[in-house]
């Protein structure tokens, strides 16, 4: 049962997990799945499952009038389920997901920072660059945010370490974290390490887990079911509590290809600042709970191009991992 200290929490889903079913994955030179559900398929797994709170992709508003907001809001309020904008990368973001937070009176802001992925920096020879236009960004953001009485939450998508979203939460108001929980992996930090840094920002949860392959030169991280890989989510939702009362939290399975991060390469390291060995091996002695042997074969069915299996293979994945998040008492 859910610990008396942990927060609050209302469960929920985002649409990442579930790509293939919702058309926002495919093959081909557009790259989504022509046969996808949307909006309205996310709408009803999420009513199936009993959601309480949503990470409603931005794009998918884009051309809704001022009934149709309405019409959305008066879904969500019917079923109790709390709206979270999903933007995009941040440097990409025009401003319409303000107005999609206004008329659906939604509080957060979700943005990925850069498509910067596994941890691999060094493999951009812009990253300095990149990095600096980040933060004129969220000072942008950050103002409208806070003028509005918002949050942007910016996610930890593989590209920064805690740390560093903590001086980016710190340069201006209206910025807060969110806290993706299978993404602590790919920066080379513990789970319980990036907790202990990040949680007095998070302001909303995305629950993702992975199951660790070891490599030659680094390792996989392949996507589970939640609660059945590495991440040890009752010491985290632990030490969140000691900061934060009530919280959004939604499941998001890893991604249909697998990510593999190269950090026993000394290249992958170019970028990143000293760590200490007591603190990579936090982060190794913790990718080996519920290992995947080298041997097994981590290939999702996109990674074997079995597009027939992929939608029961999606939703079969967020059942089990709604069940036990419920079952873990949150």
């Amino acid at each position: 049962m859910m610990n008396s200290s942990w927060p609050l929490f209302k469960l929920g889903l985002n649409p990442y997990g579930m790509t293939y079913y919702l058309g926002l994955q495919g093959r081909g030179t557009t790259r989504q799945n022509p046969n996808g559900t949307g909006l309205e398929g996310f709408l009803k797994i999420a009513e199936e499952l009993g959601a309480k709170s949503l990470e409603i992709f931005d794009p998918w508003l884009y051309e809704f009038s001022g009934d149709d907001f309405q019409s959305l809001k008066a879904r969500l309020d019917r079923q109790g389920i709390i709206p979270v904008i999903s933007g995009g990368f941040i440097l990409e973001e025009t401003g319409h997901v303000f107005k999609s937070a206004r008329l659906l009176k939604a509080k957060t802001i979700r943005f990925a920072l850069t498509d910067v992925l596994c941890g691999g920096r060094a493999f951009r020879t812009e990253w300095n660059e990149l990095r600096q236009a980040v933060r004129r960004k969220i000072l942008e953001f950050g103002k409208t945010a806070d003028d509005a009485g918002l949050i942007i939450a910016i996610e930890n998508h593989q590209d920064f370490t805690s740390a560093e979203l903590v001086e980016f939460c710190n340069m201006t108001q209206g910025v807060g974290i969110t806290y993706d929980t299978g993404n602590s992996f790919p920066v080379a930090e513990s789970p319980n390490q990036f907790t202990k840094t990040v949680a007095p920002y998070v302001r909303h949860l995305q629950l993702k887990d992975y199951r660790v392959q070891f490599t030659n030169e680094g390792f996989r991280l392949v996507r589970c079911t939640i609660g059945e890989g590495s991440v040890p989510f009752d010491e985290l939702f632990e030490e969140i509590g000691k900061h934060q009362n009530q919280l959004t939290a939604v499941l998001e399975p890893g991604a249909l290809e697998a990510r593999h991060v190269k950090l026993f390469r000394e290249d992958w390291w170019q970028g990143y600042p000293a760590k200490s060995a007591a603190e990579l091996a936090a982060c190794l002695l913790a990718a080996q709970k519920n290992q995947l042997a080298k041997t097994e074969d981590y290939r999702t069915p996109w990674e074997k191009n079995e597009d027939s299996k992929l939608v029961d293979y999606e939703l079969r994945m967020y059942r089990k991992s709604f069940a036990n998040m419920k079952k873990l008492g949150i």
